[in-house]
């Protein structure tokens, strides 16, 4: 095996065209012609330099969409994770697992910045303690331009563009909510600008979690004879419980030293703790019904999840109009450890029986260093971009299971179950883009990406090092057309890289429970992604609406496979499939139905098709024909109160060898204005308590169906209370939220944009 992971990093199977960059900082649209300067309010003082005053970020532009989910009724008290369940097209589950359009293969970045936090087993925790209310806006970028490179994934972005505040004075909010079972969350956030500084930050605390229910019931083929075989049933039946303690605390300072000049500086930690309780029931039976196992697993988890970073910014505005230069620097990193106490009870023991006692300890670590340039000026009756990427991104794993004999208190080490690998990536890019009016309803912009990656990984148990390099070339193309004063045709294609990751590549098995264990495979090629989509928005009975087609096709996929390394001992490995696609049509509709209804409604009907093969040798594919969507009511019923139901429906997704079952939830929100500063709001979240994941895979020697069930309905009542500039941020609080897509059309029409808020 070590000899093969070699092979695969020195010159073999890894010899991968998809580099693992961090995207570039986010920006507005460039303009399809020369824009005015930006507005400025200018102090008295002529040496005072000015404060930027940015109109509302339009909800359409020509390389994505953006959502508003600031104004969301339940914002005050919701986590990142609700607030991008509410955007078309995404779901994230109980554990915080992201997909968009059905695919899992997603990047999301902070401020266009890709954060360590957001990177493998950190994300679902940090999207489940991440504050609502700190967002300004969700980008949804699913083919994604030059600017953006292949870090963590390569595949469509999801964009959290933080709340910012630039107008003169100071301006805080303070929530605190209460929930079931003891359940509660708090924060307080800010922002203070005089002259040329700006303060902005905030802290906030969550005691919550989600405790569940499992049950998996699986037949194994057993092999009986040559050509014969029957199969075996076993099963287990799991509890977990542990509500979790969460602190985040974030700030910036901004300084302008002139009317074109502005420095940046900015730092957040986000800590969690990783406790849990959970007893898990293993029946094992043979092909002729007879018990050969049945025991009780009680596990105790401790441990904490720490996660910290900082940057600096510089930005300078050119002679030209629209002309500027951004330099950013972000530092981010995110460890987290857990230990795990294991104690068996056996009923009818099996052969070979685990020790009664066994302890785990894993940490896992990562840390990116990204360090980008942005430069964007008029050029030719168009708009020119250029820019630049340097970028380290370290990962470590390190588990150590040690067996406690029965009678003794010694720990023998287990060197079956025991790892530390590493990975290390560097990456420099260079790109450019161009951006221009071509006839009075045409734009059109286009990009070009180059990345040198170079990547070396270390298994230090085994004492195997290797590495490689290479250089890949990412392009992508947008258009615009001007239908009508009210209508756009929008037309993108990007071509991307899905890079396995370390994750991916460790070969050695990690233990998950005394059913089921994990490795990586160092065989792995990159998957390469083509995605085409073409998209209509328009007025439809004085609803803004859209509707995009689009077809995304993968070479050599990454997917889960899952094989018996024992009787009942099922590893869950990767590996590159023949193939797959999807094909879809996703919808949204939203406006004012009367003056006091909204409605935001969006759909994603979706084919999707994978080819993939079991431990027997059989090739299979297999189809899903899936329907997800999302549909919002707000009902005002007066000057005070506010009502809001929101329905979720995720559709069918295939999975490596199976697929995940549907799903729907229905939420409610209620927000009573008490004064203008004081508002109260009730969350009341799966209504039906019908949340549930379900993975059914039906191959030759594996049939499974494993339903996951969590706490329900839950309810959260709180307080928000507004100070500074009251009066707006009360009409701020009750204004819909506008999901409709259209808009950003640019100065007289069909460009590809008008100038947005920078989201970078």
């Amino acid at each position: 095996m070590h000899k093969l992971l070699f092979h695969c990093l020195a010159g073999g199977s890894l010899l991968v065209s998809g580099a693992a960059v961090q995207a570039q900082t986010v920006t507005g649209d460039a303009v399809v012609k020369p824009a005015p300067a930006p507005i400025s309010a200018k102090a008295p003082a002529a040496d005072t330099p000015s404060v930027s005053v940015t109109a509302e970020r339009p909800t359409g532009r020509i390389d994505r969409q953006v959502y508003d989910v600031k104004s969301d009724v339940s914002s005050s008290n919701g986590t990142a994770a609700d607030a991008l369940n509410n955007v078309p097209s995404v779901a994230v589950d109980p554990d915080g697992s992201v997909s968009l359009r059905g695919s899992s293969n997603v990047q999301i970045l902070i401020d266009g910045k890709p954060s360590a936090m957001l990177q493998g087993d950190s994300r679902g925790a940090t999207l489940n303690a991440m504050a609502a209310d700190d967002i300004e806006s969700v980008e949804v970028i699913n083919n994604p331009g030059a600017q953006f490179g292949n870090e963590a994934g390569g595949g469509p972005i999801l964009n959290l563009v933080m709340r910012r505040n630039r107008k003169p004075g100071g301006f805080a909010t303070v929530n605190a909510n209460a929930g079931i079972a003891g359940r509660y969350n708090s924060a307080v956030s800010g922002t203070y600008n005089e002259g040329p500084w700006g303060y902005q930050g905030g802290i906030n605390v969550r005691h919550d979690g989600r405790n569940s229910v499992a049950e998996v019931s699986r037949e194994r083929l057993e092999r009986l004879a040559p050509g014969m075989g029957a199969f075996a049933p076993s099963s287990q039946h799991s509890t977990s419980n542990g509500l979790n303690d969460s602190l985040g605390l974030h700030g910036t300072v901004n300084y302008n030293l002139n009317t074109n000049d502005t420095l940046a500086a900015s730092v957040s930690y986000n800590g969690r703790s990783n406790d849990q309780r959970s007893l898990d029931r293993y029946i094992n039976g043979d092909s002729t019904g007879s018990t050969i196992g049945d025991y009780v697993r009680s596990t105790v988890r401790n441990g904490d999840s720490r996660n910290y970073s900082w940057g600096a910014r510089y930005d300078h505005k050119g002679e030209l109009p629209g002309e500027t230069l951004k330099i950013d620097l972000r530092v981010s990193s995110s460890t987290n450890e857990s230990d795990s106490d294991y104690a068996n009870s056996y009923t009818v023991a099996p052969v070979n029986a685990f020790d009664s006692r066994a302890r785990q300890h894993s940490e896992t670590g990562n840390r990116i260093v990204d360090f980008s340039g942005d430069y964007e000026r008029p050029l030719a009756g168009g708009t020119a971009k250029l820019g630049y990427k340097v970028a380290d991104n370290q990962s470590s794993f390190d588990t150590l299971y040690t067996d406690i004999r029965p009678g003794s208190l010694a720990e023998t080490v287990n060197p079956m179950r025991s790892n530390r690998f590493e990975m290390d990536e560097r990456t420099v890019a260079l790109y450019g883009s161009y951006q221009m009016r071509l006839t009075e309803r045409w734009g059109a912009l286009a990009g070009l990406r180059a990345e040198y990656t170079d990547l070396n990984v270390r298994q230090i148990t085994g004492g195997v090092e290797a590495g490689n390099n290479y250089v890949n070339y990412i392009p992508s193309l947008f258009a615009t057309y001007k239908v009508s004063d009210e209508s756009n045709l929008r037309f993108s294609y990007a071509h991307r890289l899905r890079r396995p990751s370390a994750g991916d590549l460790n070969p050695y098995v990690v233990y998950r429970d005394e059913f089921n264990v994990s490795a990586g495979n160092p065989k792995l090629k990159p998957t390469q992604t083509d995605s085409f989509e073409i998209g209509y928005e328009t007025k439809l009975f004085g609803l803004e609406s859209s509707l995009r087609a689009y077809h995304r096709r993968d070479t050599d996929a990454i997917v889960d496979y899952r094989y018996f390394i024992s009787d009942n001992v099922l590893l869950t490995t990767r590996e590159n499939g023949a193939g797959s696609h999807s094909s879809g049509l996703e919808f949204s509709v939203s406006g004012k139905l009367t003056p006091s209804l909204t409605l935001n409604t969006s759909g994603n009907l979706a084919r999707s098709q994978q080819t993939s093969s079991d431990d027997l040798g059989n090739r299979s594919t297999r189809t899903a024909n899936a329907l997800s969507g999302r549909a919002r009511l707000n009902y005002q019923f007066d000057a005070a109160n506010q009502l809001q139901l929101a329905l979720q429906m995720q559709g069918k997704m295939l999975s490596g060898q199976g697929y995940r079952s549907p799903n729907n939830t229905v939420n409610m929100s209620w927000r009573h204005t008490v004064t203008p500063q004081l508002s109260l709001v009730m969350n009341v979240t799966d209504v039906f308590s019908s949340n549930k994941m379900e993975t059914v895979i039906n191959s030759a020697s594996l049939r499974e169906t494993s339903t996951r069930r969590f706490d329900g309905r839950m309810i959260y009542v709180g307080l928000s209370y507004r100070l500074g500039g009251a009066t707006s941020a009360v009409k701020e609080g009750v204004r819909e939220p506008r999901f409709g897509p259209p808009g950003g059309r640019g100065p007289g029409g069909p460009g590809p944009g008008g100038p947005g808020g920078e989201a970078g």
